[in-house]
């Protein structure tokens, strides 16, 4: 297979509804995993939640990566801004943050995939069966990933409505159950009240990481088609999308009256099955098992263009610009693949504080690369830009910041290897500094080399 492209333009880009549906996955993909927020948090503390948190949390973030994306197009994305606003030491940091944060991030939707299967069938997913069936994600994703962007996108449409139509059953006949109120399965509707407890900051970051992950689709920028005008569009669009199928499921499953306590990961499964019968249980397993698995490759499409681009930079070692035809960074998806099948095994909630901590600090630069960017470079093009004087971004940026910043205060009770979750995500931020001064030596040595007579 050839390893590269003859012309950008003679590849296969991605449309308006294809990047929808690729940013849709990068965030969301559906209700999963949302149950963990039901049973720390209760159903009116969890609808809270979902309906508070995108206008502090996702509206800011994807009007400023709306600005940014349109304004400065490149392949990727945040590191592209950060570095042009902020010089390539803190370029490097962003991508690198981003990339060890999408070690603990990948992981996730391989262990999730496992969780809901293990409601259909337990036997299949203890012990080393278990690994087994994430590293089969992890394998299937890279070789649709090597297909290219436009196959991935394009294949993330349809997903997106088999992923999500056991919902739209599930929904309708948890309503009419809900009608018929004291004669239902359960008497009558379920509270919305539950105590507060240690769980609640648990309820509060998953909720986060439900709604984090806006900034990941901007990173194929050179694979978009008209990227100036769809990506303000596809964030606007996203974020109304990924609150209605967060919000309505809940909702219903609470009318229906299903007892809050009953959920924990996996357990929308066992709502399909008190509601519809096995035969809605199995439509939500295999469905959601597809969403952990559309997640997983369009994150995949999303991360794997960072070493490319960096690469290009001369950051990286001069392999990872290769490309097949199709415009796939094909050492990159496979070097990244491997990366992420090393993090298998990890607790989903020890998964999320870290992946928090790291994506959390990465958002604090881009938000900072946005402010400098409008002071610098004032007359930059913005074919979309924030309304508002200048100082708009900076005010825009409180609430993020100060929700990362909590992120940060929480993750000092979880421990990884023995130490606090938060000096394990700082020691890895840290890292980056080293890590960088060494690339820095990797790229001097390539423009001597290619400086010098041969």
């Amino acid at each position: 297979m050839s390893a590269e492209v003859g012309s950008s333009s003679a590849v296969r880009k991605l449309r308006l509804l294809p990047l929808l549906a690729a940013t849709y996955f990068m965030v969301s993909g559906g209700p999963y995993d949302l149950e963990d927020i039901i049973g720390f948090g209760g159903y009116g503390r969890a609808l809270l939640l979902l309906i508070l948190l995108p206008f502090f949390w996702s509206f800011p973030t994807s009007l400023m990566l709306g600005e940014l994306a349109s304004t400065v197009p490149a392949e990727g994305g945040f590191y592209a801004w950060v570095k042009r606003a902020m010089g390539p030491f803190w370029g490097f940091q962003e991508a690198w943050l981003s990339l060890t944060a999408s070690v603990f991030d990948m992981a996730i939707y391989p262990t999730t995939f496992v969780l809901y299967l293990e409601h259909l069938a337990p036997g299949l997913t203890h012990g080393h069966r278990a690994i087994a069936l994430e590293l089969a994600v992890v394998i299937v994703a890279v070789l649709w990933n090597l297909r290219g962007a436009a196959a991935v996108g394009e294949g993330s449409v349809r997903l997106w409505f088999i992923a999500i139509s056991p919902f739209l059953l599930l929904v309708v006949v948890a309503i009419f159950i809900g009608l018929k109120g004291a004669s239902g399965p359960f008497g009558g509707h379920a509270s919305l009240a539950a105590p507060v407890g240690k769980g609640f900051s648990t309820a509060i970051l998953v909720a986060m990481w439900n709604y984090m992950g806006w900034d990941n689709a901007t990173t194929i920028a050179n694979e978009v088609e008209n990227p100036q005008r769809n990506y303000p569009r596809v964030m606007f669009l996203a974020v109304i999308m990924v609150m209605l199928t967060y919000i309505v499921p809940i909702a219903a499953v609470a009318w229906a009256g299903i007892p809050a306590e009953r959920f924990s990961t996996g357990a929308w499964v066992d709502a399909g099955h008190i509601l519809g019968g096995s035969a809605l249980a199995v439509a939500i397993v295999l469905a959601g098992s597809l969403d952990d698995f559309g997640s997983f490759s369009n994150l995949t499409l999303s991360y794997t263009r960072l070493p490319h681009a960096m690469a290009e930079d001369g950051l990286l070692p001069a392999i990872f610009t290769k490309r097949l035809r199709n415009g796939s960074p094909w050492v990159s998806v496979i070097a990244c693949g491997f990366c992420w099948a090393l993090a298998l095994g990890f607790s989903f909630e020890r998964l999320i504080t870290i992946d928090l901590v790291l994506w959390g600090m990465s958002m604090i630069l881009e938000f900072v690369a946005l402010i400098l960017l409008r002071r610098n470079e004032p007359d930059l093009p913005r074919p979309f830009r924030i309304p508002g004087p200048d100082w708009v971004p900076v005010l825009l940026s409180i609430n993020p910041i100060a929700l990362a910043l909590y992120a940060l205060y929480v993750s000092r009770t979880e421990t990884v290897v023995g130490m606090p979750a938060l000096t394990f995500s700082l020691l890895i931020a840290v890292a980056g500094v080293p890590i960088y001064l060494l690339a820095r030596v990797g790229q001097r040595r390539r423009k001597r080399s290619q400086n010098s007579p041969a």
